[in-house]
């Protein structure tokens, strides 16, 4: 692959297409609707010749500060051994105030972010009451959990801070001041803001060169990195600063037709090599296999005769039928004047039957 080109952008060019950018945001100003200073700024869009491998994100420090002075900033701090959450507020402002940090307008330590803003209007509130977050690096790691996910559908996750350096002032300037651009692996176009529309046309030029410089030295890709470059504001049409030669597209289809072969291919030539010895031999028998098969082929195929079937079919013997059994006559129904006789008849058999019985035994 090919070493990284270099990006040169042409300051009138970049001059130009701050102006225009300036003179529309000021036909669209009103004193009621819209402030230059506050809410309206310029931000770089890049748009890469290939889509990462990884995810990136780049800080970029600027000459200039990108955010003005009104914007109000927050700090979560850790929360000091044998210190309640009031004394560790106490004691981090007092060491911001001996560093000559102002930027910070509140500070919340980590119990009380886990205790206060625990309910979700909390949160929501306290994403909109504040335009910048930092914390102290020794705690970022727990914040996910606490913060929400739309901290990050925003684009304001706390940046992280070291509050135990020397020059904790120039780290924390460097941090506000600076901007930072998420290079993603599900796409080829980034954004990153680099200044405010109160700025002068030479700082804001300024702030786009440094800002484009950093970018294309850390971007993790080798070859033409940046194919684009687009300067535009949240209201505005993307105005183009930066295009790329047509040599950098030459560059890139030789480097893909001299390529390195892919996964897929390298265990073919594996699987090859492997079966490459015994060659002459396999050939053989495969000619072999081949001849067997051709004579197979070439033998006559006996022709098959139908099977004559019977025209009528032998009727089958059908089972002999149970013969039904016939039912018992009922009794006739007794007449209730001839029960009295035939109680009669009754007794009268029984005593003819002792006396014959009786006569047998005096014989």
């Amino acid at each position: 692959m090919a070493e990284k080109s270099e990006v040169k952008l042409d300051q009138a060019q970049v001059k130009r297409a701050v102006q225009a950018l300036q003179a529309f945001l000021k036909t669209k100003a009103t004193s009621d609707l819209l402030s230059l200073n506050d809410t309206q700024h310029f931000s770089l869009l890049f748009t890469l010749w290939k889509i990462p491998k990884a995810a990136q994100s780049i800080r970029i420090p600027l000459p200039h500060g990108q955010r003005p002075d009104t914007e109000e900033i927050c700090l979560f701090t850790r929360d000091e051994p044998k210190m309640t959450s009031e004394q560790t507020q106490r004691f981090y402002k007092k060491l911001l105030e001996e560093r000559g940090v102002k930027n910070i307008s509140e500070i919340i330590p980590y119990k009380v972010l886990k205790t206060e803003y625990k309910p979700f209007e909390a949160k929501r509130r306290l994403l909109g009451n504040f335009d910048l977050f930092l914390s102290d690096d020794r705690v970022r790691r727990l914040l996910p959990s606490h913060i929400g996910k739309h901290f990050y559908e925003r684009k304001k996750e706390p940046l992280s801070v070291n509050l135990q350096s020397k020059n904790l002032a120039r780290d924390i300037g460097r941090v506000i001041q600076g901007t930072n651009l998420k290079v993603t692996n599900k796409g080829c176009c980034c954004m990153a803001r680099v200044a405010h529309a109160g700025m002068t046309t030479d700082e804001v030029t300024e702030n786009i060169e440094a800002a484009v410089q950093t970018v294309v030295a850390k971007l993790r890709m080798k070859g033409p990195v940046i194919k684009l470059i687009h300067l535009k504001s949240q209201t505005s049409v993307a105005l183009p600063i930066y295009t790329s030669a047509l040599s950098d597209l030459s560059v890139l289809g030789t480097a893909k037709e001299k390529g390195t072969p892919t996964k897929k291919q390298a265990k073919k030539s594996k699987k090859e090599s492997k079966k490459s010895p015994d060659t002459t031999a396999k050939g053989k028998k495969g000619l072999k296999k081949k001849k067997k098969a051709k004579e197979e082929e070439e033998e006559e195929i006996p022709q098959l005769v139908p099977i004559e079937t019977p025209s009528k079919k032998p009727k089958l013997e059908k089972p002999p039928k149970k013969k039904k059994l016939q039912k018992a006559p009922r009794p006739a129904v007794v007449k209730k004047g001839t029960k009295a006789q035939s109680k009669l008849t009754n007794k009268a058999a029984k005593t003819e039957s002792k006396m014959k019985r009786k006569g047998t035994k005096v014989k």
